[in-house]
């Protein structure tokens, strides 16, 4: 069986659990990871992923008949669109001054590394979630594994 340090990431990008969703969003963006544990000092606090940050913005569609539209409609579109595009405005401005720990993910699931993979995808699978930290005996970060870590061991294990 594989085990995790063989497919782990061991150079772990965080994220501080006062940082603004802006400064996260930089950083996923920025190393083009889609999450990331929180991290509170030494200690894992959460994880933050972009889902977590794309369910602060609000996303509206405006309510328009635009099949056979009535004069009144016509009128009003200008109006609506303009409410419409203020209100998302308004959510990506409150989104962008949130913490981290506002909306992290806590308690946050970890492995430990002495694992294999097969039970990293286990407890993805039965937490619908994509990425765990993986944590040595005394609860220290040492790396992180993905799904994707996962289907390449399985794609080099077989090559080999």
């Amino acid at each position: 069986m594989i085990k995790i340090d063989e497919a782990m990431k061991k150079d772990v990008i965080t994220i501080n659990k006062d940082d603004t969703i802006t400064e996260a969003a930089k950083k996923l963006t920025e190393n083009d990871i889609s999450g990331a544990p929180v991290m509170d000092g030494d200690n894992i606090v959460g994880i933050l992923s972009e889902g977590d940050i794309m369910d602060l913005l609000e996303v509206h569609s405006p309510n328009l008949n635009l099949i056979l539209p009535s004069p009144l409609d016509l009128l009003e579109m200008p109006l609506r669109m303009k409410h419409e595009y203020d209100e998302v405005a308004n959510g990506i401005k409150k989104a962008s001054l949130t913490i981290v720990k506002d909306i992290m993910v806590s308690p946050v699931i970890t492995i430990k590394i002495d694992k294999d993979i097969a039970d990293a995808a286990n407890i993805m699978a039965d937490n619908n979630i994509k990425r765990i930290p993986v944590v040595d005996d005394t609860g220290n970060l040492i790396g992180i594994i993905t799904r994707g870590d996962i289907v390449k061991a399985l794609v080099n294990h077989k090559a080999e």
